[in-house]
């Protein structure tokens, strides 16, 4: 044979070669730049609403972009509203190796702080990371194996939406569970801009979804609005308030539209799928090159993110106009 010939004959092989690896190294990529190991991702959602549900969707798209279908395992758990389920559900993936895990909402990431202080956990859904986690000045970073992304809108500018939609009124109920610390933070936060505001405010709490009708019936004899934080609890019980508080005829201001839509008339909200895509954003982060969470800064809403919303058909039962800036909730959406 002669040399041209079996040097065109090695070129053909080292070109399939080459294609071959490539082939391999890309397999089960759906755009996302990988490599050949599997993540074991461990999530906690503390319960089933729709602002968590969201946030964990969002989560799981971003790694899966990032990562690549084939190159992330999830085992995904919800806790039913029970924080020392929680507990049992981080510890375990603490047992089982997990290479990160997710915590959706405040008790999930207290759980999985106190299962772990090796593991990265990367949050979403939390309020004020600094009360989750009992760090006092905190700063953009928490400086241990936590990060994530934060759901708070500007308290002071949902204080200022009763003013502009409820004139009227005297005294505002903040209607919160006084077992979830983010909800007691927003309380204690949105008195004091109230107040500021000329308003009078009453608390009401409960410590269970046991509590919320008797609860909700006392505010609604008590006050002329309510307001209802970023609560989970209250989230998932709005099929028990909202009929209380339509009977009454009260106006109920939320901190999030999940709320809002099950039992509230306005909103300034945040994107709760885009506060989980982002911390799926910095899970991949972590686990593809290495970054430290402990060093990373707490993603918190940027204005631009932030709707003014409402629900039109209960605006127009308590017989409040809505002004222009607001974005009427799709009730038929799911």
């Amino acid at each position: 044979m002669k040399k041209s010939t079996k040097r065109i004959i090695a070129i053909a092989l080292a070109v399939v070669m080459i294609a071959g690896a490539f082939a391999a190294c890309t397999a089960g990529n759906n755009g996302g730049t990988t490599d050949s190991k599997v993540y074991k991702v461990g999530i906690c959602q503390l319960v089933q609403h729709e602002a968590l549900d969201a946030a964990t969707q969002g989560f799981k798209d971003a790694l899966v972009a990032t990562l690549g279908e084939g190159n992330v395992e999830f085992d995904e758990q919800n806790a039913a509203g029970d924080s020392a389920t929680c507990s049992t559900i981080t510890n375990g993936f603490v047992a089982n190796g997990v290479d990160l895990i997710m915590a959706n909402a405040t008790p999930a990431l207290q759980a999985a702080a106190q299962s772990t202080t090796t593991i990265p956990i990367v949050a979403t859904s939390v309020t004020d990371f600094g009360t989750a986690l009992g760090i006092d000045d905190m700063g953009a970073a928490t400086g241990i194996n936590v990060t994530g992304t934060a759901d708070l809108a500007p308290l002071s500018e949902q204080a200022a939406m009763f003013t502009e939609l409820c004139p009227d009124a005297k005294t505002i109920g903040i209607l919160y569970c006084s077992a979830e610390a983010n909800s007691v933070y927003q309380a204690e936060v949105i008195a004091e801009e109230l107040v500021a505001l000329g308003f009078e405010t009453k608390s009401f709490t409960a410590a269970d979804t046991n509590d919320i009708a008797t609860v909700t019936k006392t505010a609604c004899d008590e006050c002329d609005a309510l307001y209802i934080p970023t609560d989970n609890t209250m989230a998932s019980a709005t099929a028990t308030i909202e009929p209380i508080v339509s009977d009454a005829n009260i106006p109920v201001i939320c901190g999030e539209e999940g709320i809002c839509k099950g039992c509230g008339f306005a909103t300034l909200s945040i994107s709760y799928y885009s506060i989980g895509y982002k911390a799926g954003e910095m899970a991949a982060d972590i686990l593809q090159n290495g970054t430290d969470p402990a060093t990373m800064d707490v993603k918190i809403p940027a204005r631009e993110d932030l709707v003014m919303k409402y629900v039109a058909d209960r605006a127009t039962a308590l017989g409040i106009t809505v002004p222009e800036g607001y974005e009427a909730i799709d009730m038929t959406a799911e």
